[in-house]
């Protein structure tokens, strides 16, 4: 039975917040201040107005940026807002490459990480071991960081935000561990599904960006069509649920309101289920365990309707068998997995790099890793119980490097 929400608003600070998920978290907290007193933001500087007036319109105490020329620039923003005269001097603003660490460990109860990509882990060990409760939308830094994030988190400290580990999660709470047969994790397919490997050939970015059911960044949305974001979900899942990859199945549902499914031994199988709103995942994570009334729109029962299950293709999606490779050695491999993808989807974007070329530099940079590759720092894998931070920060430079020597003929 879910708690209930304590008696003074939850003080949450949130990574990114002019992204998809920041946006959305903010959303949440506007229509609920009784719930939440959001403290602190960054930001990649990006989009510095907007920064500007979610710093005006929560009050925040403190703000993360990148650089000094990017807090110069929302001090600048900030001045120019009619209605927030002085505010640029009421609140501190941190910048410099810590940004994200320092703002993650100041005085809260929740830090919702929505940054993108590797660049979320220093943040996630900061909050853990500042002891805040994290609610995780940036999976990267739990798959890179594997036994160094579990290591540090005590149980219930992380929760999920991604849809699918949410529906997990709360899927889970119908049984003991020790009940579970399987977890199913549901992918929508992407804007390719039903294509061959042939007829992704000559995909292009634009169309690679139109995912048919979830609004996303380009990373997330690119993995998405690749079915990298499924691989890195598989992994996350492992490490999140502690159930073995052999017990872990994808299976594609276009519909995308199934968000993942957990069979219990008695053959039943539990599911959240509610339409592609990622509101409702981001309100569960910063108000756990509580939930929060009208978070986003529920399913329509009186309207009929028709929800898909279908096989994955492997052969024409290989990144899922590509991470159950990384994730099964576990260690340095998944930042191998993760780093060699973040350059590939870059490349991709930029026109130096074709659509069916992102995974298939993906498989070889892991191998090299898993065979010690050509002996330079950070290309031979390092098993889970040795692995440090310098350990995956090496192997995940090097995936990088190594991705962009094979994407120019190396």
């Amino acid at each position: 039975m879910a708690e209930p929400h304590p008696a003074s608003p939850r003080r949450i600070v949130i990574l990114g917040s002019t992204g998809s998920i920041g946006t959305q978290g903010l959303d949440v907290a506007a229509r609920h201040p009784e719930l939440f007193d959001i403290v602190g933001l960054t930001a990649g500087g990006s989009n510095i107005g907007l920064l500007a007036e979610q710093v005006r319109d929560f009050g925040v105490e403190v703000v993360g940026l990148p650089d000094e020329r990017a807090a110069d620039a929302l001090r600048q923003a900030l001045d120019a807002l009619p209605d927030a005269p002085g505010r640029a001097l009421e609140v501190e603003i941190v910048s410099g490459p810590d940004a994200n660490e320092v703002v993650a460990r100041h005085e809260c109860d929740t830090v919702l990480n929505g940054l993108a990509g590797a660049a979320g882990l220093k943040p996630t060990l900061a909050a853990l071991e500042a002891g805040r409760t994290l609610a995780l939308a940036n999976k990267e830094s739990l798959i890179i960081g594997g036994p160094l994030v579990k290591g540090i988190a005590r149980p219930g400290q992380i929760v999920p935000v991604d849809s699918e580990h949410s529906a997990l999660a709360q899927s889970l709470l119908a049984g003991e561990p020790a009940e579970v047969r399987r977890l199913i994790v549901t992918a929508s397919g992407g804007p390719f599904r039903g294509r061959t490997a042939a007829e992704l050939e000559d995909v292009t970015v634009e169309q690679a960006l139109a995912h048919p059911t979830w609004s996303m960044g380009p990373l997330v949305t690119i993995n998405s069509s690749t079915l990298v974001n499924k691989g890195l979900e598989v992994i996350e899942a492992h490490l999140l649920f502690d159930v073995p990859f052999e017990r872990i199945e994808v299976v594609v549902h276009p519909q995308s309101v199934v968000h993942s499914m957990v069979e219990f031994v008695d053959g039943s199988t539990i599911c959240q289920a509610s339409p592609p709103d990622m509101r409702i995942p981001i309100a569960w994570g910063m108000a756990f365990p509580a939930r929060v009334p009208d978070a986003a729109p529920a399913c329509d029962w009186t309207s009929a309707a028709t929800w898909e299950f279908l096989p994955l293709d492997e052969d024409a999606f290989p990144a899922v068998r590509i991470a159950r490779t990384a994730g099964g050695a576990g260690g340095t491999a998944p930042a191998v997995f993760n780093g060699a993808d973040e350059a590939c989807v870059a490349a991709f974007i930029e026109g130096d790099l074709s659509y069916p070329g992102i995974v298939s530099t993906i498989g070889r940079v892991v191998d090299e890793h898993l065979a010690g590759g050509t002996g330079e720092t950070g290309s031979a894998w390092v098993e889970g119980n040795r692995t440090t931070l310098e350990d995956v920060l090496s192997a995940d430079a090097w995936a990088r490097d190594r991705a962009r020597q094979i994407i120019v003929g190396g």
